[in-house]
């Protein structure tokens, strides 16, 4: 019985711990995808409409997020929903900065 409590206790602070990391790495992710857009804008790379397009992108990973944090916990099943998510905006980013529509 003594030995079971610790070993809950690290399993525990072990799924804790490991959704705070995954949680701060969909936040980072998420503020390059930002700043990428935003230095887009400001270079001329994304027309209005697809900044627009970019951004309700963003914001569908955040509603995601959400209600998978809602729970209080990220299953390994959101967790690849939300990183899927984040690989393809990711490159739509890539795409519409590089098709050589200006302003």
């Amino acid at each position: 019985m003594k030995t079971l409590k610790p070993i809950a206790m690290g399993i525990a602070s072990t799924l804790l711990f490991g959704n705070f990391v995954f949680a701060s790495t969909v936040n980072q992710r998420e503020r390059n995808q930002q700043r990428r857009i935003a230095h887009g804008v400001r270079d001329g790379e994304l027309t209005r409409n697809e900044a627009r397009k970019l951004e309700k992108e963003q914001a569908k990973i955040r509603r995601d997020e959400a209600r998978a944090k809602a729970d209080g916990d990220f299953t390994p099943k959101e967790r690849a929903r939300i990183q899927r998510e984040q690989d393809r905006a990711s490159r739509d980013i890539y795409r519409e900065t590089h098709d050589n529509q200006t302003r």
